[in-house]
């Protein structure tokens, strides 16, 4: 698809969808996604009110900053993702100028995350598991560099985390024989988007954008969700009877 018409499309379905919404008295999750309550039924990990918070923060930049905002949402540990645009040479970006691919920047998510409860690494888990981080500035309809799979890291600790999952993904051939292509670079400035475009798919889980690219997304982490809980219980179940014998 055209990239320019399809920006023009995505900005219309926003347009389209904000005016919806300002005529509503509140939005209702369809059958496909989920209600609030719902969705605390998906998280990982537990919340333990005796612990005390260390609270981290990840860039992260994998397509539309929608799809990225929807998935960091549901999970546990995570209490607050702002999408934005980094890693450009232009101050202050608006959506419109980020969309040509001339500013440098990148759709991204900044997501604060108390690491007392998920890590780094488990972050960037679910990062790769909810992209295609083999593409080059593409994902799905969405091309351009500011489409580009990144990670902006804030120090050596997460570069070096960012380094080791990749290999570690690359050994096991997640991504069959094709390589990961994910830019990993210093956090540049951070620039948060315009407030349209933040808890899109919360407000907007029936615009058709989110229908067609976001609910998928939703429903393969679901899937994967369901995999690590089995893989920890057999893990734990197996470490029970070593330490029984």
């Amino acid at each position: 698809m055209n990239g320019s018409r399809f920006h023009s499309r995505r900005t219309l379905t926003c347009l389209v969808a904000i005016a919806a919404f300002l005529t509503m008295a509140k939005f209702a999750f369809p059958q496909t996604g989920r209600t609030d309550d719902e969705n605390k039924s998906v998280r990982v990990g537990s919340n333990d009110s005796s612990k005390e918070k260390k609270l981290e923060t990840a860039t992260l930049g994998g397509g539309c900053f929608w799809c990225v905002e929807a998935v960091y949402q549901r999970i546990n540990g995570v209490t607050k993702v702002v999408s934005g645009y980094s890693g450009g040479q232009v101050e202050n970006p608006t959506y419109e100028a980020v969309c040509t691919g001339r500013t440098g920047h990148a759709e991204v998510c900044q997501i604060t995350f108390d690491s007392s409860i998920i890590s780094f690494e488990e972050m960037l888990l679910y990062f790769f598991n909810s992209h295609d981080p083999t593409t080059l500035n593409k994902q799905g309809q969405d091309v351009g560099t500011q489409y580009r799979s990144v990670v902006f890291y804030e120090d050596d600790a997460q570069r070096e985390s960012t380094e080791k999952v990749i290999a570690e993904l690359t050994a096991d051939k997640e991504f069959g024989n094709k390589k990961i292509v994910t830019e990993i670079s210093p956090l540049p400035d951070f620039y948060p988007a315009e407030d349209y475009h933040q808890n899109y798919f919360k407000l907007h889980p029936r615009a058709a954008y989110c229908q067609h690219t976001i609910v998928p997304k939703i429903k393969k982490l679901e899937k994967f969700l369901k995999e690590m809980k089995l893989k920890k219980e057999r893990k734990e179940k197996e470490e029970k009877k070593g330490t029984s014998r």
